[in-house]
């Protein structure tokens, strides 16, 4: 019995051992060094205005709308600067006026923006309620010379056909009187903050006021961006009374006809 028990303990031993023997060894991976290389930042090159497709103020006239374009001329205002994008108002020697909308621009750059500052110009053609404008646009600063517009009174051509011509350029009104605007409580006021009355002085909104020249009425507009709430013209207009009569300055933009943005209100 106990050589039966002795052959059969052998039997398994010898089973145990052939078992060990065939396990498959574990495999070892080597590791991939890590790159730690530090990826190589890229710059975009931005190419310089082709100065030799300047264009004349005519031709700009003359262009079709969403036409490239490249203007040469002088800053004489600019809206307040925002997420590197800037407004401008601007003008040649010869009296064309070009209303630049939101041209890209950096903070640093908008500084150097101050009335008579040359620019070089290229955008889009584009026209929005009757403004025509350079839209998508870049600039840069030219530094041979500078220039600020005289404004030029315009007030016997309110309600005539050639005022358009003059659109964008630095004007002047004369001997204006205001008239009464209409709030949310349907009172006779003589300005609204924003054109609805839906505004406030505490949000900045933009001053509507009415005036009228021989006969017919006119919506004139402090742009809040152009002047703040803090500004001589938006206090001088929250100062005006209907009946008034005022002299004027400002941009001559256009909205659905004449709708000026005033810089200057003086009550005579």
């Amino acid at each position: 019995m106990k050589k039966v028990f002795a052959i059969l303990m052998s039997f398994l031993l010898a089973l145990t051992m052939v078992a060990c023997s065939s396990e498959t060894p574990t495999e070892t991976t080597t590791p991939t060094p890590t790159d730690t290389t530090e990826p190589t930042e890229t710059t975009e090159t931005v190419e310089p205005i082709d100065a030799s497709k300047v264009i004349t103020y005519d031709e700009y006239v003359a262009a079709e709308l969403d036409t490239e374009v490249v203007v040469e001329t002088y800053v004489q205002a600019t809206q307040s600067w925002w997420e590197d994008q800037i407004t401008i108002y601007s003008q040649d020697k010869d009296g064309g006026a070009y209303f630049i909308y939101n041209a890209a621009c950096t903070e640093e750059d908008a500084a150097k923006l101050v009335p008579g500052t040359k620019i070089l110009e290229q955008g889009y053609k584009s026209e929005w309620a009757g403004e025509v404008e350079i839209i998508d646009g870049r600039f840069e600063i030219l530094e041979d010379d500078t220039y600020v517009a005289e404004a030029v009174d315009v007030t016997e051509e309110l309600g005539t056909d050639t005022l358009i011509e003059k659109q964008n350029q630095k004007v002047s009104f004369t001997g204006l009187t205001v008239e009464p605007s209409i709030d949310a409580e349907g009172n006779e006021v003589a300005y609204l903050y924003n054109y609805d009355g839906s505004g406030t002085r505490e949000d900045n909104n933009d001053l509507y006021f009415n005036v009228s020249y021989n006969g017919e009425t006119y919506t004139f507009v402090v742009e809040s961006y152009l002047c703040n709430n803090e500004s001589d013209v938006y206090k001088a207009v929250e100062a005006l009374n209907v009946g008034d009569v005022i002299d004027c300055e400002g941009f001559l933009y256009w909205y659905d006809g004449v709708n000026p943005h005033i810089t200057s209100v003086t009550v005579k």
